[in-house]
């Protein structure tokens, strides 16, 4: 059997942020991936957001970790030449009944500690995209896009600077809890049996498998599990806005809403469907329900000009009936196992949020 110091399992933008602080405070890391290439579901499946951290409850995991991730990924992606824009966000209410809303987003984003917020009038949002209709709303400055891959790349360099290993193909079948360590039976192209003082599970969506998986562990401690596909539509032709644009949340998400890539183009999503395991089809059909809720806020979106772009799957936990789910980032602390670290529900904002999860992981460890 094989010994190493930390394992991580998963190499997506969280578990690749993990390894790579772990690696740079000198940790000797082994980072497991089941695919042959980093980042290939939750994290190549989203809208490519730096989120602010407004919406979520104060004092929550979501939160804390949005706004300090916010921070660090910007100097991140300044100091790695990742490519990334600050273009700012509008949310947007599209009648007077909203409004209220947007005032309670408002104090919460205060209370989070987003204090660049401003209130913006009808006639500042035709000022800021002309063909946005809106009663009020808010702009978030802090708000702008990433190159996710570009940022993961970036991620894997560093750890392979600081020693660290990515094993592809590597897929954690089972594993013990013991008085001398972790130990793991990974399946693959060289299947291997490893002992390890430290391993953290940054699996996404295969993070239940795995703690289920690992003899010795609570069971009572395993969340229910639950995934939220959605779906995204591009926009054809020419692209009329220069921000990000959101309609006030819905239960599940934040609306059907408005992004852009570096490249300038528009899609619009996604759409919160519950469904019943890993399925990444989009049904065309969909986007029958986009139509009248882009154009709740955009009232002269043509027709015939979304086109189908991707799906992608949240990683819940369970299905709150427009309750709020925090992230679960369950370390010895909770469950008393040393050396161990959980993360249950890293949907959005985990993209914002990787570097601080890193950070807390490593608290939760003692490194």
């Amino acid at each position: 059997m094989d010994e190493v110091e930390t394992v991580v399992i998963g190499a997506g933008v969280v578990g690749l942020a993990i390894a790579r602080r772990l690696a740079m405070a000198g940790q000797d890391v082994i980072l497991l991936e089941k695919a042959d290439l980093i980042g290939s579901e939750t994290s190549s499946r989203n809208s490519e957001v730096i989120h602010a951290g407004i919406y979520y409850p104060t004092g929550s995991l979501k939160a804390q970790l949005c706004v300090a991730g916010r921070n660090l990924l910007y100097r991140y992606c300044a100091a790695h030449d990742v490519a990334h824009r600050r273009l700012g966000k509008l949310i947007v209410a599209s009648e007077t009944a909203q409004e209220p809303e947007l005032a309670k987003i408002a104090s919460l984003a205060q209370a989070n500690g987003v204090i660049d917020l401003r209130p913006l009038s009808t006639a500042d949002i035709a000022q800021l995209e002309p063909a946005i209709r809106g009663t009020a709303g808010l702009f978030s400055p802090s708000t702008g896009i990433v190159d996710s891959h570009g940022l993961m790349l970036a991620l894997r360099g560093d750890i392979e600077v600081a020693g660290g290993m990515i094993a592809f193909h590597a897929t954690v079948k089972d594993g013990r809890i013991t008085d001398h360590g972790h130990e793991l039976t990974v399946d693959g192209e060289t299947p291997m049996r490893l002992r390890a003082r430290r391993v953290i599970n940054a699996t996404g969506h295969g993070a239940w498998e795995i703690a289920r998986n690992l003899a010795g562990y609570p069971a009572d401690l395993i969340p229910p599990q639950a995934w939220a596909r959605g779906c995204y539509f591009t926009l054809q032709g020419k692209t009329p806005f220069t921000h990000l644009v959101y309609p006030v949340p819905e239960p599940g998400g934040l609306g059907i809403h408005l992004t852009l890539d570096l490249a300038g183009r528009a899609r619009f999503g996604p759409d919160v469907e519950w469904i019943d395991g890993l399925d990444y089809h989009l049904d065309p059909a969909r986007v029958t329900r986009f139509y009248p809720a882009i154009r709740h806020y955009w009232p002269d979106l043509p027709d015939e000009a979304l086109s189908p772009a991707y799906t992608g799957i949240r990683p819940k936990l369970g299905r709150p009936a427009g309750g709020f789910a925090d992230f679960r980032i369950d370390g010895p602390t909770l469950h008393g196992v040393q050396g161990l670290v959980q993360l249950f529900g890293i949907e959005s904002p985990g993209l914002t949020a990787s570097l601080a999860i890193a950070d807390l992981v490593a608290e939760q460890l003692g490194v």
